[in-house]
């Protein structure tokens, strides 16, 4: 799936919300929706640039890329973008023992601190999903 080089706002946009609906559940797309009817402009950037062009290049699927925005929101500290990204990963092939393992892995390059942060919000979302991991 490649990106047509001279592509609209709109189409863009469009790209995107798809990508975003099959990423998320319909909370999480709402919820981005009620950030762009706060602010329209950045809405539309986040919607048309985030998940229009870039979650939507083909090199990697979402599977991958939710591994590789998972690991930068850790070793940021930037827990609060947690919860939607954990749902995503989750809804795009994830599994929890993957999930952990990657938490794990940023414990050695990011800190105990940004991780153990991180596996709170791991278990909160594990718990409303009724998950179970199967670790060893």
């Amino acid at each position: 799936m490649s990106i047509p080089p001279k592509m609209t706002n709109e189409e863009r946009y469009d790209r995107g919300m798809r990508t975003l609906r099959e990423m998320a559940g319909e909370k999480d797309v709402q919820m981005i929706e009620g950030m762009g009817a706060f602010h329209p402009d950045f809405g539309h950037m986040m919607i048309a640039f985030g998940f229009g062009d870039i979650y939507s290049r083909p090199v990697f699927d979402l599977k991958q890329r939710e591994m590789i925005t998972l690991t930068s929101l850790i070793t940021q500290g930037a827990i609060e973008q947690l919860p939607f990204h954990l749902h995503a990963a989750l809804n795009v092939g994830m599994n929890p023992e993957e999930i952990l393992e990657l938490v794990m892995h940023c414990a050695a390059y990011a800190g105990f601190p940004k991780a153990c942060g991180a596996l709170n919000v791991v278990k909160r979302v594990f718990d409303e999903r009724n998950i179970t991991p199967n670790m060893k």
